[in-house]
């Protein structure tokens, strides 16, 4: 029995995969399933509120390992699995990747406008609060045709986090 073409059989698995890493608290940003040669790649990237490290990929791993062993009758041959965290450079498509981002700076492409870039305040299903160049901006996702979060070296300024808290600095009196 042979199984079915690769994007077919991405779909067929997401279902069992979703509720796998789902289960233990995580969400399943994508999945993909390629050929190596006679082995399948089932390639999985999970995300949770919290972020994830080594310790919740290992946890993921097992319980999509499992699901899989589970359903084995869909893949139909040898398989290596590889579970992982997003990269740094994923760009922010879903409301979720908005407000676990909270405070980071990020790069925003907006159609007819040159990159800018902004700090992450609230963010709800259909736009986010950023802050650019000292001024709170709502900015709908349906706007933005890309966005990433930018690696910061050192601590944000304070004033800027006060400003995304809602918190008013003292100013200083002379």
């Amino acid at each position: 029995m042979s199984s079915p073409p690769r994007g077919e059989l991405a779909a067929q698995l997401a279902p069992v995969v979703r509720e796998a890493v789902e289960a233990i608290g995580f969400d399943l940003e994508t999945l993909d399933v390629n050929q190596a040669g006679r082995r399948r790649l089932v390639k999985v990237v999970v995300d949770g509120d919290e972020g994830i490290g080594l310790d919740e990929v290992a946890q993921a791993s097992r319980a999509v390992s499992a699901a899989l062993d589970a359903h084995e009758h869909l893949i139909a041959g040898p398989y290596t699995l590889e579970v992982t965290s997003p990269g740094a450079d994923r760009p922010l498509t879903k409301p979720r990747h908005w407000k676990r981002n909270r405070l980071r700076l990020v790069k925003v492409k907006q159609p007819e406008q040159v990159e800018w870039f902004g700090r992450v305040g609230d963010a709800d299903d259909t736009g986010v609060v950023l802050l650019v160049k000292g001024e709170l901006r709502r900015v709908e996702y349906r706007t933005i045709e890309r966005a990433v979060v930018e690696v910061e070296f050192k601590q944000p300024p304070v004033e800027e986090l006060a400003l995304l808290e809602g918190k008013h600095l003292e100013e200083e009196s002379e």
